[in-house]
């Protein structure tokens, strides 16, 4: 008996594909991460770190304007990451009512640790792309984020 099977859009619906993609990779690299020692890093941490990678000190204002992530949300990340001793909050030489966030030695570490997964991860993908399918995707994925 020979079935045939019918594409469900689900399963070309870009969003569905993108949080599927988003899904697969996160689980990836938070597995990489683990084997590396940092078990308690989640994915979203991701929206707090990285930009502390990119430039240690910032406001959780501007974390959250480099995240794209409300107060509400930012401040809560801001309080898992802490409380798993990878960020610490400093108040602001300039402003003692503002306070900054740094990465922790730890946090640090981390930050070398993920700098070598995510190239390696990045690696990975463009080996399984054709190098303009690879261009093409990046230029796809920055398009998206600005919608």
């Amino acid at each position: 008996m020979s079935t045939n099977r019918v594409e469900s859009p689900a399963l070309t619906n870009f969003g569905f594909l993108l949080a599927k993609a988003s899904q697969r990779f996160n689980e990836r690299l938070v597995e990489r991460l683990a084997e590396a020692g940092f078990s308690e890093v989640r994915a979203a941490y991701g929206s707090v770190l990285m930009p502390l990678f990119a430039e240690d000190g910032l406001r959780p204002g501007q974390i959250g304007e480099r995240a794209r992530m409300s107060k509400q949300s930012m401040t809560r990340l801001v309080a898992q990451c802490e409380r798993d001793r990878l960020i610490q909050r400093r108040r602001d030489d300039a402003d003692g009512r503002a306070f900054r966030i740094e990465l922790t030695d730890r946090g640090r570490r981390l930050r070398s640790v993920a700098q070598t997964v995510l190239a390696e991860l990045d690696n990975e993908i463009a080996a399984a792309l054709a190098p303009e399918d690879r261009d093409a995707l990046e230029r796809a994925l920055k398009g998206v984020m600005e919608l």
